[in-house]
């Protein structure tokens, strides 16, 4: 079992509010908006448990792109809506994420255990109110009848 997933397991234990599944979900969220989307600006990081080996043997800072609050929720939203269609607000608020907030609630979750990175303009209000549930994950999925029958 990888580092990362023991300590998403123990954050699991500690706080109940999130299902495992919604950690792994973030961090394709991320993966998504900055490969898929191309969101996030380029920044130096240097990370404990993922430092770069270079050829010499010795470890460097890697550039990684940094999504902000709002990109970070904008993936989020779309690789819900990708991957879940118009059960993404179920499946979701069934992990334990039923506003944006809780996205930024878990990204801080994952920050104090080591396991995400965060500038120093970072805030976890920066997540809150991003969008609306019902708006940002239902609308696209109206039914509409038409009276042409």
């Amino acid at each position: 079992m990888s580092e990362t997933i023991q300590a998403i397991a123990k954050l699991t234990r500690e706080d109940r509010r999130y299902h495992f599944d919604a950690y792994i979900f973030i961090f394709e969220a991320l993966r998504f908006g900055q490969e898929r989307l191309g969101m996030g600006t380029e920044h130096r990081a240097k990370r404990k448990r993922r430092k770069v080996k270079t050829s010499e043997g010795g470890e460097s800072e890697r550039v990684e792109r940094h999504l902000s609050a709002q990109e970070l929720c904008e993936a989020a939203r779309q690789l819900a809506l990708d991957q879940f269609g118009f059960m993404a607000k179920t499946v979701l608020n069934n992990w334990g994420i039923h506003a944006t907030s809780d996205f930024g609630e878990m990204v801080f979750n994952l920050i104090r255990i080591g396991e995400c990175s965060k500038t120093d303009e970072d805030r976890r209000e920066d997540f809150d109110n991003v969008y609306d549930f019902d708006e940002g994950l239902c609308q696209a999925f109206r039914i509409e009848m038409s009276n042409d029958r």
